[in-house]
């Protein structure tokens, strides 16, 4: 037989066969302890008559108890004799017992059955008792199924009790199912947790949790699909116009310029796209990846190196003013973009001839990342907004595709920490400072 998976199932099936097993285990030790009780009590009561009849005076001249042929006793046979043998006292019955006597109890064959017979001697007289033991085997029967058919009767009404809870007590998870099976395949909704059971609750909540953590995730990607969509209009258009440009071009010089402007649209497509496939990137990657503890000093001095040639072609002076040796617990990829951005940034923004320091220090129990600049800044009140996607400064004189700070906020969201945009007491410039809560250990 195939196990059911059903929970409901599983419970009635174990619970039921063990209502059964054990009834009819308490049934058969009712019924063989009322069996062996009655077998005692039957004994007990053949050895007191027995007892009573031999305190009494010698019985004579009555060979036969009764007169009545119809008074006949089957069940107890009484025989009384005197020292010399001879029989002066008999139950009136079918029974023909043997003239001897084994003293106490004893099994006796007779008449084509078996009888169970006690016998006591006195001075004066020998008493034998006797009962056919089929009489004793029936009425013993009939006392030991009256003492266990209440449990066999009580058997199915706790059947049906154990039926009617368990169902009861399955059906908030029948309704939860019911409400997720109905729902549409956008419907995130959470499933009401009424009425569940404590162990089946936590996996509502969790479930809940799930759907909450995929409806952010489908709004993010609405709205990146939108705002990608939004920003890649404009450059493509200009694509488009600066090819027509280039194809009505009837000069060398109207033609290189042309090649010039579609070159510059190009790699400022490009970029976007880049800065795109960054930041969805970013927000896919899966949250419950371990994290390893990354050398931050190690990290900033990589960047600088990198972007050192960048700073170099607009006579940029770019260097690590400190570099304390702390690590936080985090992903060396995402970290390396959050740097790289920062730095390329105040690259992009700081005029030629221009100074930017980065200092790694650490902070208490945590630790602080600090890019500053000689550059113009950003308004106390932009400071806020320039972390949205594809906002851009008004009037800002550096190209970009607003997605910059939107992805180094991004980053540092996920590792906990905090970035916050200022004005550089030293530069005069920004100052941008991203703070861990704590160190890896």
């Amino acid at each position: 037989m195939k196990m059911t998976h059903s929970l409901r199932g599983r419970l009635l099936w174990f619970l039921l066969a063990a209502i059964s097993i054990t009834a009819l285990a308490q049934a058969s030790i009712a019924y063989r302890t009322a069996l062996r009780d009655a077998d005692q009590i039957f004994d007990y009561h053949m050895q007191q008559m027995a007892l009573t009849l031999r305190s009494g005076a010698p019985i004579t001249n009555q060979y036969e108890y009764g007169t009545d042929p119809g008074a006949r006793n089957d069940e107890l046979v009484v025989q009384v004799w005197t020292p010399d043998g001879v029989q002066v006292f008999r139950t009136l019955s079918r029974a023909r017992l043997p003239q001897r006597a084994v003293l106490g109890f004893s099994n006796v064959e007779a008449n084509g059955t078996t009888y169970r017979v006690f016998s006591v001697q006195t001075n004066s007289q020998t008493v034998q008792v006797a009962q056919d033991l089929a009489v004793r085997r029936n009425m013993a029967s009939n006392l030991a199924l009256r003492t266990a058919g209440p449990i066999l009767v009580m058997v199915p009404i706790l059947m049906l009790v154990v039926w009617w809870v368990v169902s009861g007590s399955l059906q908030p998870v029948a309704r939860a199912r019911a409400q997720v099976a109905a729902r549409q395949a956008d419907d995130l909704s959470p499933v009401s947790e009424a009425g569940l059971p404590d162990e089946v609750r936590p996996l509502v909540q969790e479930l809940n949790l799930l759907f909450s953590r995929v409806k952010t995730a489908f709004d993010a990607q609405q709205h990146f699909v939108a705002d990608a969509a939004h920003e890649l209009r404009t450059p493509l258009a200009a694509l488009k116009l600066q090819a027509k440009s280039l194809e009505r071009a009837d000069t060398p010089e109207a033609r290189a310029l042309a090649v010039e402007r579609l070159t510059s649209g190009i790699e400022r497509a490009t970029r976007l796209v880049e800065q795109l496939l960054v930041l969805a990137r970013q927000e896919a990657n899966d949250a419950n990846v371990a994290a390893e503890p990354v050398n931050l000093a190690e990290l900033a001095r990589r960047t600088v190196g990198d972007m050192a040639g960048m700073a170099a072609a607009r006579n940029i002076d770019l260097g690590l003013d400190r570099a304390d040796d702390v690590r936080v617990p985090g992903h060396p990829d995402a970290l390396t973009i959050m740097v790289r951005n920062l730095v390329e940034n105040a690259i992009k923004y700081t005029p030629e001839g221009g100074t930017i320091d980065i200092e790694v220090r650490s902070a208490g129990e945590g630790a602080e990342l600090v890019v500053q600049d000689s550059g113009p800044g950003i308004p106390v009140e932009e400071r806020e907004r320039v972390f949205d996607r594809f906002y851009r400064i008004a009037g800002s004189a550096a190209g970009g595709s607003g997605l910059g700070l939107a992805i180094i906020k991004s980053i540092a969201v996920r590792h906990n920490a905090a970035l916050t945009l200022s004005r550089s007491d030293k530069l005069g410039g920004l100052q941008a400072t991203v703070t861990f809560p704590a160190k890896a250990s």
